[in-house]
């Protein structure tokens, strides 16, 4: 047995059943020969964005995993594992690496060295021996406490040197170890939640990880909270629930706003609590309980009151039945808070109506997204934006069904990023309907690989919005566009779909809007991947947007 075949064969006790790739890198045949499906991309930042999906969907349980060739490979997957890094995305990175006499021997890429800033654990399999130890490190720190990216790097001489079978005999898929919090300071931090006369719930992505839906729906509807999820966090909190008001990030739904302005206590639930740019800040003078699994985001950001280390669904279980116990089994009468968030919602709403109906052309943005809804039902569906202007339209209009039905991302910010993901999701949940939405500067990053979808028979939908320009740049390049037009683009970007073998429709009248989305469902149904682009208006209007910005 070589060495790469021992990799596989891993791969497989941990439940690994496709792989992601680019050539070349002798992982792909050893990985086939094991009975590993490979999905080849047409670049590495897709196909790391495939992993990406793959494993958001799936919780990591198992893991994507994307294997690559050393050098330019390695280089060019970069910017798609930092933004699994930023968005804690445990995935499996399997780059080969230059034989071991020319190891970091300059001007040779070392994806060791180069990818410790983006990755929870780098190692290289530098003797045959140590495959199955090495292995097992990366899938137990990629899924443990906060989750990321892992790393191992295989040296091609390494590769295909002879290597005991007993590595593979003797190993065992990884387990993961969760923690329950003090009960004594949950209790604490339960009163101080009670207590309070206008408590928000806000929850993160690790509420997702820990598949902790159901608990979060029960304390709310215990306490009677209102609750927000974060980008990543979005979909962790079923949004058509009454009690639900949607996302806040760096753009914000008219409900997250009003009841986030309003509040005197936050009660942060498996998130990082990070200032950047795509978060909207909590403003000060609130009372904030904060829940992550890692201790590095306690006080990183905000003075917390109620510091909580541990696991998002038994830390909402210590919650519930603390509050259970300070309420004497009686859950708080919630007529006045969901009225109120009805109440704001349809203000809100009211307020967007020009846009959310607009009948002009091309077709305003926010049209699409509200005939979307109307014709899709959120739970059968996997959802997300790419960055830029589909990001700020889609997030605080969208309504998100439950768990993982929308994957939301852009902690680090490349164009392009939707269309891998949707592919992995596709191939994690064949049985959703899996749509990204994207503009026409990020189908130019990435659209290439609309192809892969063809090819590989992973039917989802591409929504192109082809507004002609980078509108979000509106404001960044005012001088520069009046005097060399520098936000313009153009396309037809229906065509190009139609040329790589898939499905597509070029639409143009907001009246034919939802029919184009129903009949792109259907081809999709078929096992086709289908492409819908509508020629939008130059949008640039935000809901919300960096409403807080510091305390």
């Amino acid at each position: 047995m070589r060495t790469i075949d021992a990799v596989a064969e891993i791969l497989k006790r941990e439940g690994i059943s496709i792989l992601p790739s680019f050539p070349t890198t002798a992982v792909i045949e050893a990985a086939a020969a094991a009975g590993i499906k490979p999905i080849i991309c047409r670049q590495e930042r897709v196909g790391v964005g495939i992993a990406d999906g793959w494993s958001r969907v799936r919780n990591g349980k198992p893991a994507g995993v994307f294997a690559m060739q050393y050098g330019p490979g390695a280089e060019n997957a970069f910017a798609g594992v930092a933004t699994a890094f930023s968005d804690a995305v445990p995935v499996l990175l399997l780059p080969l690496g230059h034989p071991l006499d020319r190891d970091r021997v300059f001007p040779n890429f070392s994806s060791i060295r180069s990818y410790e800033s983006v990755t929870k654990f780098a190692e290289q399999i530098n003797q045959p021996k140590r495959v199955g130890d090495t292995l097992r490190r990366a899938f137990a720190q990629m899924r443990s406490g906060r989750p990321g990216p892992a790393l191992v790097e295989i040296p091609v001489d390494v590769a295909t040197a002879e290597v005991n079978p007993a590595v593979v005999e003797n190993y065992r898929p990884v387990k993961i170890a969760k923690a329950q919090a003090n009960p004594e300071e949950v209790m604490t931090a339960a009163k101080a939640l009670l207590a309070a006369k206008r408590p928000v719930i806000h929850a993160g992505q690790g509420v997702l990880y820990a598949e902790a839906t159901p608990e979060l729906v029960e304390l709310a509807e215990l306490v009677q909270a209102p609750v927000y999820s974060t980008m990543a966090g979005k979909s962790a909190f079923p949004e058509l629930h009454p009690l639900a008001l949607g996302s806040a990030e760096a753009a914000m739904s008219g409900t997250a706003y009003h009841f986030l302005k309003e509040a005197d206590l936050v009660f942060a639930v498996g998130s990082s609590l990070s200032r950047h740019g795509m978060a909207t800040n909590i403003p000060g003078g609130k009372v904030i309980i904060h829940n992550t699994a890692d201790t590095i985001d306690h006080n990183k950001s905000y003075y917390v009151d109620y510091p909580i280390l541990g696991d998002a669904k038994l830390v909402l279980r210590q919650f519930i039945e603390a509050c259970k116990d300070l309420l004497k089994g009686k859950a708080r009468d919630g007529a006045a808070v969901r009225a109120e968030i009805a109440s704001t919602r349809d203000a809100w709403l009211a307020q967007w109506s020009a846009k959310l109906t607009c009948n002009e052309r091309p077709i305003n943005p926010y049209r699409i997204i509200a005939d979307f809804m109307q014709v899709v039902d959120p739970n059968t569906v996997i959802l997300t934006h790419d960055s830029g202007s589909p990001r700020y339209q889609m997030m605080p209009f969208y309504r998100a069904g439950g768990p993982r039905s929308y994957l939301g991302w852009g902690k680090s910010h490349q164009l392009g990023t939707s269309l891998g993901l949707m592919m992995g999701a596709k191939l994690a949940a064949p049985d959703k309907f899996c749509v990204n939405f994207m503009g026409d500067a990020a189908f130019g990053m990435t659209g290439l690989d609309f192809e892969t979808a063809v090819r590989s028979g992973i039917p989802i939908l591409t929504i192109v919005l082809n507004n002609n320009s980078m509108a979000v740049e509106t404001e960044h390049m005012k001088g520069s566009h009046a005097l060399f037009r520098t936000r313009d683009l153009q396309g037809n970007y229906a065509d190009i779909a139609k040329a790589m073998g898939g499905w597509s429709e070029r639409i143009s009248d907001p009246a034919q809007i939802k029919d184009a989305i129903q009949r792109a469902r259907k081809v999709t149904e078929s096992g086709r991947a289908a492409l819908l682009e509508f020629v939008t208006a130059q949008e640039n209007t935000v809901s919300h947007q960096a409403a807080f910005r510091s305390d």
